[in-house]
């Protein structure tokens, strides 16, 4: 009896998991007090609405800050673009492993996103824009978010890269 409980609740959880088609570009944001699902959700929306019906993004919050959460979302290479606090990006970014965004919008607009990755081992490859910064952009002032201190960045293991440049050209879209 006690197994054929636990082999139906089993079941439920995986049946649960499957909820709907996978979204194109899943976009994880921290920020460094957390982020409340109902601010993910309003992003989410806001951002499908100027895509149009592709790709389709899933946005994915934590309600608190955690290094361990932000060490295994990177690792499991799921997220096709990522939103964590400047001091991270630029920490992380000292180990390489970003993606260029210099074709998705001009760095001159962006100059807190421009780094200079400097792999070990490896020659500079220069400076080049990896981030955006989301306080200005259109996507925050739009929503009236404050995007101080937050920054969007594609890692290099992200799934799909082209589709995530398509959502980030989106997202680097300037207020006026």
């Amino acid at each position: 009896m006690r197994g054929k409980l636990l082999l139906g609740l089993l079941l439920i959880v995986m049946l649960a998991g499957c909820g709907g088609p996978k979204a194109d570009v899943t976009i994880f944001m921290m920020g460094p007090q957390g982020v409340p699902n109902e601010v993910g959700d309003k992003l989410q929306q806001a951002l499908q609405t100027k895509l149009g019906t592709a790709p389709t993004i899933q946005v994915v919050t934590t309600p608190m800050f955690s290094m361990e959460k932000m060490v295994v979302e990177i690792a499991a290479g799921e997220n096709g673009i990522l939103i964590l606090p400047m001091d991270q990006f630029k920490t992380l970014g000292n180990q390489g492993g970003y993606i260029a965004l210099d074709d998705v919008t001009r760095a001159d607009d962006y100059p807190d996103g421009v780094l200079e990755l400097k792999e070990e081992g490896k020659p500079s490859q220069g400076k080049h824009l990896y981030g955006i910064p989301l306080e200005k952009t259109k996507w925050f002032t739009d929503l009236k978010l404050n995007g101080k201190d937050l920054v969007a960045f594609i890692p290099a293991n992200a799934p799909d890269k082209e589709k995530s440049k398509q959502v980030m050209k989106r997202i680097a879209e300037k207020s006026q």
